[in-house]
């Protein structure tokens, strides 16, 4: 009897499974249309502080610097969401075992905050690389079975703490931009995972909108790899995320790969500057490359620079750049009945100015930038959040209290 019962049950599932798949994609219960990532860490405590009460909350950190006035102004400006990050780190710490409620509650009171200048938001779980004390970030959680177990159950009881907001005015992401199946060796790690993820979120939450993604930095290309029907339920927004060209949105960021740290001064788009200036822009960039890189990687980082500047020095061709992505996910969410209300860019943005470099971005660079991704997002019917409110690439805030250029936020403010 009890192995009919345990037979009847399987049937049962799979039977359910198989009627989720069947049915048509409908509208998640969170809808958005306009919205800005807020910051993460800026005072960056070290591990060892995490027990500190006074060192890590409120949190998120930006609670120590914004008030319910700004949010509200982000309102006025024309967002009706934000995407709230929260740095999963401390919560794997050992460090923060006697503060762990605290840092849940913080982050409910965050979101309420949030909801009561009059926007929504999106718990997006980000985390960052680990370094100097910090000991547990992205590669840890994708390396270690047992901390990404724990990461697991981290995202359930992140869950279960958001579990009674309004689903109209609160959604939750997993895991912003995993770093696995990169690498083109044919292995694919995060269908599996990001299931066990969705599992654990659902199970504590069943109303809240989840906000789900492809592998590798969660680009358009791994999106196109992951099968929807292979997570059964309609209450989804897929998310992507697009920074191209890389080139230009990224310039002088040193984390960003050993080439991007010697191109500064590139206009966007490449025609905005006068061609012989544009020229002397690209000597610069190459005199420091020859000054600056290993010998043995100059030729090659010269050659990818001429590379790249091809790609990009006609209208016709940066458009294309740009609207790669686009086109990709629109193929695949047509493919698999995804509508397009239920797909979000993520994140997008211009760098404004480098940690440590003089070097600042042209206020109209960045605005015709933001404005040109943003048609396109809204041409093919997708919500998008720009990053970010503040530090490198902050509309809003700069570095060390100062005001970003009103530029990109008069584009924002121009929506209306």
């Amino acid at each position: 009897m009890a192995l009919l019962t345990a037979m009847i049950k399987t049937l049962m599932a799979a039977l359910l499974v198989l009627m989720a798949l069947a049915l048509p994609s409908h509208a998640a219960s969170f809808s958005m249309k306009r919205g800005l990532n807020l910051d993460q860490w800026v005072t960056w405590p070290g591990e060892d502080q995490w027990g500190d009460a006074k060192a890590i909350l409120p949190y998120p950190e930006w609670r120590k610097f914004l008030g319910e006035d700004d949010l509200k102004a982000l309102k006025d400006a024309g967002f009706d969401f934000l995407r709230m990050p929260v740095d999963p780190s401390p919560f794997l710490s050992g460090q923060t075992v006697a503060l762990r409620d605290d840092l849940y509650a913080s982050v409910l009171e965050s979101v309420s905050m949030i909801n009561r200048a009059g926007l929504k938001v999106v718990v997006d779980m980000h985390l960052i690389p680990a370094g100097g004390s910090r000991k547990i970030g992205m590669a840890q959680v994708m390396d270690d079975p047992r901390t990404f177990d724990a990461y697991v159950e981290m995202v359930r009881k992140m869950a279960r703490t958001l579990a009674g907001e309004d689903p109209a005015q609160v959604a939750f992401e997993p895991m912003n931009e995993p770093i696995v199946d990169c690498d083109s060796d044919g292995t694919s790690l995060w269908p599996e995972r990001q299931r066990k993820l969705f599992a654990a979120a659902r199970s504590s939450a069943t109303k809240l909108t989840l906000l789900l993604t492809g592998a590798c930095y969660s680009a358009a290309s791994s999106l196109e790899k992951i099968d929807p029907r292979t997570i059964p339920d309609d209450n989804v927004i897929w998310t992507f995320h697009s920074y191209d060209p890389f080139l230009l949105t990224h310039q002088g960021a040193t984390w960003a790969g050993d080439f991007i740290p010697y191109v500064t001064g590139l206009p966007y788009p490449l025609t905005a500057m006068p061609k012989a200036q544009f020229e002397v822009t690209l000597d610069t960039i190459r005199a420091r490359i020859k000054a600056e890189a290993p010998w043995t990687r100059q030729s090659g980082l010269l050659a990818y620079l001429d590379e790249q500047v091809a790609s990009m020095d006609s209208p016709d061709r940066l458009l294309g750049l740009m609207d790669a992505p686009f086109k990709k996910v629109e193929a695949w969410a047509k493919a698999n009945g995804v509508k397009p209300e239920n797909i979000t860019l993520g994140e997008f943005g211009m760098i404004r100015q480098e940690y440590g470099n003089a070097y600042v971005m042209p206020a109209g660079y960045r605005a015709a930038y933001v404005r040109d991704m943003i048609a396109r997002a809204e041409a093919h019917g997708f919500s998008w959040s720009v990053w970010s409110y503040g530090g490198a690439f902050g509309i809003v805030d700069a570095f060390n209290g100062d005001k970003a250029e009103p530029d990109v936020m008069d584009v924002i403010r121009g929506l209306h």
